[in-house]
């Protein structure tokens, strides 16, 4: 044992002093001060087990609890604190905050009433009354909120909840006025300019923020979002990415649920059905990604079913709302939904938060779009029209509204635009810009897209369009084409009429020197499939000597 003792190196001093410092044992004002509920948690519950546990030890729990967001473990705590003998009557309000995050608001609501009156009091229930749509009640807690700063944080997140952004940021400047060192006041402005739309404003605010707190999820989470809306996906997940070291980096406990959320928006709806589900009920923007997910995947009804219970409160739910129920509209037919989604779109496009506003905009036009009021559609695109210059569905929607006011020429530029293949691909999409070409003479050009599309009902849909359009505007020769092939594909007297018409359009226009002669040699080979007719025998001999006079060589 000697032996052993004396053969052992003796310690440097900075060596004996990082053991001491390994060995020291950890307090919880330091897990405090560093924000790491989850050490403190663990010091805590150990003290509770332990014989070191004091009066305090509870008390701290909750609050460390509390912090971290674990609601259900505070409530536990102040359960038990409420049980015990003789306990402040302060924690009633601490449970009932605890309630309010887990979505109790009835229980949340007696139980903050057993707490003593006081500010904190009032303010949990004014959120109450909030998150239970009781405006009576609402405005009775508001008269009551002060001057305070606790009172206008509270008073600024309610505006901000009700999406009275610019209230909420003047209520957070003037308090950064007045406490320059409460940081956290600049991620709350922050968030407030990202919500107006004022995202490069929204960046700078977080850049000074993050120098300070470069490990911030929040701060870091909405630097991504700024990101995604500013450039695109890629930039945002890189931020993202930034996030995850941080956080791997920090002693700092964080549930991934924003992060994995995020991550779908950013990916374009990359797993949207393995990670948003369980997160409807957690994070209030999940339901709504998952509805606009449905959409994009053309299941119409299963975006209906996610929301049609749903109370909208934002101008963004109310907005969702009225584009689920026009696209369940157009495809039932059902005029009532119609109607539903055109009050929804006009209730934002009206409201003073929203009237100026791109979205409120575009809600105005989505509106007098169902009222099929394209005069004022345009009023309203054309007014936003620079910041969707790259947007396949702003143009789809612009163009479309331009042919029905007549603008073909405008409306045939914003068609051809259009670059989502899943619009491109629609018989919609196709028949109205095979009705531009015509308008614009360039029937040439909408025969082509009937000769690429397959044969089936929208097929012969395309003919019908195309025949008819080319002979109100005179392309005869396109409207002959198309309507041999629908009289060949359904012999019909009205079908033969109309190639009859077009044919005898040709030769005039062969006569008035406005076609080119060669049109003839494919007209007369058109109504020889008609060759049982007697009309059209009649025209083949008179355009044939025609020819013959003027020596066009008919093969």
């Amino acid at each position: 044992m000697n032996m052993y003792n004396r053969s052992k190196k003796a310690k440097r001093p900075d060596e004996a002093k990082v053991t001491a410092n390994q060995n020291r044992k950890p307090k919880l004002e330091e897990f405090i001060k560093a924000r790491d509920y989850t050490g403190a948690v663990i010091l805590l519950e150990f003290q509770k087990q332990t014989k070191e546990t004091n009066p305090l030890t509870l008390p701290w729990l909750g609050y460390a609890a509390f912090h971290l967001g674990d609601y259900k473990k505070a409530l536990n705590v102040y359960t038990e604190i409420l049980a015990g003998e003789k306990p402040d009557q302060i924690n009633h309000l601490y449970a009932a905050a605890s309630m309010f995050f887990l979505g109790l608001y009835t229980e949340a609501e007696e139980e903050a009433k057993k707490g003593p009156k006081c500010a904190l009091q009032n303010r949990i229930l004014f959120h109450i009354a909030n998150k239970q749509a009781d405006e009576s009640k609402l405005m009775v807690y508001h008269q009551s909120i002060t001057a305070d700063t606790e009172d206008q944080l509270s008073l600024a997140s309610m505006h901000y909840l009700r999406s009275h952004f610019q209230e909420a940021t003047d209520i957070y400047k003037k308090l950064l006025s007045k406490y320059r060192d409460y940081l956290a006041l600049q991620v709350y402005v922050a968030l407030c300019y990202y919500k107006l739309d004022y995202y490069d404003v929204s960046l700078e605010i977080l850049t000074a923020y993050l120098q300070t707190h470069p490990d911030s999820a929040i701060a870091i989470n909405l630097k991504a979002c700024n990101h995604y809306k500013l450039f695109d996906g890629k930039a945002a997940q890189a931020e993202l990415k930034v996030m995850i070291d941080a956080l791997a980096a920090s002693s700092h406990a964080f549930e991934n649920d924003f992060l994995r959320h995020n991550t779908v928006v950013f990916q374009k709806g990359e797993n949207a059905l393995q990670v948003l589900p369980p997160l409807v009920d957690i994070i209030p923007e999940a339901r709504l990604n998952l509805v606009i997910y449905h959409l994009h995947q053309n299941e119409v009804m299963e975006a209906y079913e996610l929301i049609k219970d749903l109370e909208p409160q934002t101008p963004q739910e109310y907005t969702l709302k009225g584009v689920v129920n026009a696209a369940v509209g157009q495809l039932n037919e059902s005029k009532e939904h119609l109607e539903l989604a055109q009050r929804f779109f006009q209730l934002v496009g009206q409201s003073a938060s929203e009237c100026d506003t791109i979205p409120g905009r575009q809600c105005m036009a989505s509106c007098f779009f169902l009222l099929k009021n394209f005069k004022d559609v345009l009023i309203y695109l054309n007014s936003i029209k620079a910041y969707n210059y790259n947007d396949s569905i702003f143009s789809y929607n612009f163009g479309i509204a331009q042919a029905a006011v007549g603008q073909y020429a405008g409306a045939e530029e914003a068609l051809v635009k259009v670059e989502d293949e899943n619009i491109r691909s629609s018989y919609c999409y196709l028949s109205w810009l095979a009705r531009t070409y015509i308008m614009n003479d360039k029937a040439r050009e909408a025969w082509e897209l009937y000769l690429k599309m397959e044969s089936n009902t929208d097929s012969l849909a395309m003919l019908v369009l195309i025949a008819n359009d080319c002979y109100k505007v005179g392309s005869f020769f396109y409207a002959c084409k198309a309507f041999d092939v629908l009289d060949r594909l359904d012999p019909s007297h009205e079908y033969w009429e109309g190639k009859r018409g077009a044919c005898c359009g040709v030769f005039q226009q062969v006569l008035a020197r406005r076609e080119k002669k060669e049109r003839l040699r494919e007209v007369i080979m058109l109504l020889q499939n008609n060759a049982n007719t007697p009309q059209a025998e009649y025209m083949t001999r008179v355009m044939s000597k025609w020819a013959q006079e003027n020596g066009v060589n008919l093969g």
